[in-house]
């Protein structure tokens, strides 16, 4: 999990906001009884683009995205990176490094969600879209 400072974001790097983090990451383990809590980190916007370059996959939602993400392929194995935005939305600047290092835009459905809720709808699915080309 990597909290990225976009430009529109309100920045938060402090102790407290990093163990707010930690917290929910571990709740979020515990209540869907993983076993590996993930990494809370924060990352820049050039660090989110060495990420991408390292992906099998990489989608950054977007409101004005033509591309849904129940269209896209997902690879039966490797790294999927999702950016969500934060409450402001992403910057055209933002959007085209993202673009310019191998990601794609997609939009999560008719509307804009919130931050807290997109990363969920685009997680959940991305493993229904997982199971159905897994066959």
């Amino acid at each position: 999990m990597v909290r990225w400072d976009a430009r529109a974001g309100i920045p938060d790097k402090s102790a407290k906001g990093l163990a707010k983090w930690q917290a929910v990451a571990r709740a979020s383990t515990k209540q869907s009884r993983r076993f590996r809590v993930p990494d809370v980190e924060y990352a820049s916007t050039a660090d989110i683009v060495d990420v991408i370059a390292g992906a099998d996959l990489a989608l950054v939602a977007h409101e004005e995205a033509t591309i849904r993400l129940a269209s896209v392929d997902v690879p039966a194995t490797g790294e999927v990176v999702v950016i969500i935005g934060p409450e402001g939305g992403i910057s055209p600047d933002e959007l085209r490094c993202f673009e310019q290092a191998g990601a794609t835009a997609v939009s999560l459905g008719d509307g804009v969600l919130r931050t807290s809720s997109a990363g969920v709808v685009s997680l959940a699915q991305l493993q229904v879209l997982a199971a159905r080309q897994a066959g």
